[in-house]
Parts: C-alpha cells; sequence; structure tokens
C-alpha cells in the first residue's frame, strides 16, 4: 500500500467496526491475563466529541494498550514503513494512518485534523518516538499542541507503564503493564501559536504524564516489595514452625545421656536377654 492509498482510506473509510471489536474482544482477555493489565482513569476520556490523548511511547504496542482502555475508537498514527508491509490493511481497518517520521508531514496533520473534526479519539505521542528507557521520558514535542488549539480539542495526559520488551523471543514474557489517564485539559483562550502549543504541552500536558508515569513505577516498586516481603515473611513463619515442632516432640535421649528405648524396643529386648538364659 502506497503512502497516499493509506491516508486516502484513513479519511474516507475510518475504522472498521467490525475488525476493531473484533480484535479488542481477542486481544483484552489475552493482555488481562498475560500481562495483568491494569487501567486507572478511564473516565476522564470525555465520552463523545474530539479528544487527544497524549501518552508516553516505550513500545510498538501502545496504541493497542489505549485503544483497549476505553470503549471509544482511537485513531493514532504509525510510521510509514509499517504500511509498506502485509499488515497494511489491518492497520488501516484498526484505525492507523501513516506518518513520515523524520520531516512536517503535511498530509498525516490534514488526516488528524480530519479526525478531530468528525469528533472522534486521536492518540499522539508527543515523544514522537519510542522511548525505551524503563524509568525515564524523553522531552515532548508541541505538535500534539498545536492540533488541540486549532481544532479546540482537550487533551487527556496518558502514562504507560511496563510495555516494552513484553516478548522474549517469541514468547511473551508476562510483565505487568498498566495504563493512568489524568483528567483533561482544555485548550480554550489559547493562541494558536508555537509558544501557546509549546506550553500546553511543556507545562500542563507533559508534568500530569510524568506524574502518573512515576506513580504506575512506585505502585510496581510498592507491589514486588510486598510479595517479596511475604514471601519472606512466609519462610521465616515455616523455619519457626519446624523448630517448634521439633522442640515439642518428645525426647528420645535418656537423663543419663543414654538413648532412651521405646515399649517396643524394650519388649524386644527383654525377650532376647531371655532366650540367652
Amino acid at each position: 500500500m502506497t503512502y497516499e492509498q493509506a491516508q486516502e482510506r484513513a479519511r474516507t473509510r475510518g475504522v472498521n467496526r467490525l475488525v476493531y471489536g473484533l480484535a479488542r474482544l481477542l486481544l483484552f482477555p489475552f493482555v488481562k491475563l498475560v500481562y495483568r493489565f491494569t487501567i486507572a482513569g478511564a473516565e476522564h476520556i470525555p465520552a463523545e466529541g474530539a479528544v487527544i490523548i497524549a501518552p508516553n511511547h516505550k513500545s510498538f504496542y501502545d496504541s493497542f494498550f489505549v485503544g483497549m482502555a476505553t470503549r471509544r475508537h482511537v485513531r493514532f498514527m504509525a510510521k510509514y514503513e509499517l504500511f509498506e508491509g502485509r499488515s497494511a490493511r489491518l492497520l488501516s481497518m484498526l484505525g492507523a494512518f501513516p506518518v513520515r517520521r523524520g520531516q512536517a508531514d503535511p498530509e498525516a496533520l490534514e488526516t488528524s485534523r480530519m479526525v478531530l473534526r468528525d469528533g472522534g479519539v486521536l492518540a499522539l505521542f508527543p515523544e514522537g518516538t519510542r522511548h525505551r528507557d524503563p524509568v525515564a521520558l524523553r522531552a515532548p514535542h508541541r505538535g500534539a499542541g498545536r492540533l488541540a488549539i486549532e481544532l479546540q480539542a482537550p487533551i487527556v495526559p496518558c502514562a504507560i507503564h511496563g510495555s516494552e520488551r513484553l516478548l522474549i523471543g517469541p514468547f511473551p514474557s508476562f510483565k505487568r503493564v498498566s495504563i493512568s489517564f489524568a483528567p483533561a485539559i482544555p485548550p480554550a483562550e489559547l493562541e494558536a501559536t508555537p509558544e501557546a502549543a509549546g506550553d500546553l504541552i511543556e507545562n500542563q500536558v507533559w508534568p500530569e504524564v510524568e506524574r502518573q508515569f512515576h506513580a504506575l513505577s512506585a505502585r510496581r516498586v510498592g507491589i514486588a516489595a510486598g510479595v517479596a516481603a511475604l514471601l519472606t515473611g512466609g519462610g521465616i513463619a515455616v523455619r519457626a514452625q519446624q523448630r517448634s515442632a521439633k522442640a515439642a516432640r518428645p525426647s528420645l535421649r535418656h537423663p543419663l545421656g543414654r538413648t532412651r528405648r521405646t515399649p517396643l524396643q524394650e519388649l524386644l529386648a527383654r525377650a532376647g536377654r531371655r532366650r540367652r538364659h
């Protein structure tokens, strides 16, 4: 599929509701079971009308986690290289459209505007590209702020934690993935200038994303510490029970140091003495 074909398909056909719904139906139980996927703050996504979701970006799968966190159909940009392969049609039906990275892309911006004019949900990653560092975020770009001001669409800050390195070869890594949304930030009364767009993203949206991300990180560390403490405490308790049981067990030692015989041993010993006599 060419770049032009992908953009045209995104603008005229949009999301294939059947494919989107089926993908969500199949994927959600899988990620819930394998990655213990948790969602917080989904109520902050407006139930209707144009909205931009601004998540951090750790993995190719981040868009799918955002899509599974809300009942609304989410549209998102994907690098054009993905539309050169066999997955192009599937990505288009799931709401993706291509963007040329590393350069201004007016066609991708126009498709984004179309999504918002139609009252849709658009996921834009302010970091631009994936940042695989599990504990830090990259400085954001202002493109999402520009679109929000121009189309008067609120921005929902979003943090995704644990989505990097989900596979070990062909097998799932069984990591914990969490997503959290903050209250929507309206761009009302802001002028459509680069400075206003930068202020909106850098001073309002991104601090919320960072706060949510570090909260998810701290929660994950707390859970791990709690499990470790539980396991350690359980081991100590088992050892204590073993010592108590051993102490309560009747001793077979004679008060003078000789081994005390059981009644059966004593009976056998007496029988042996009679035979010798």
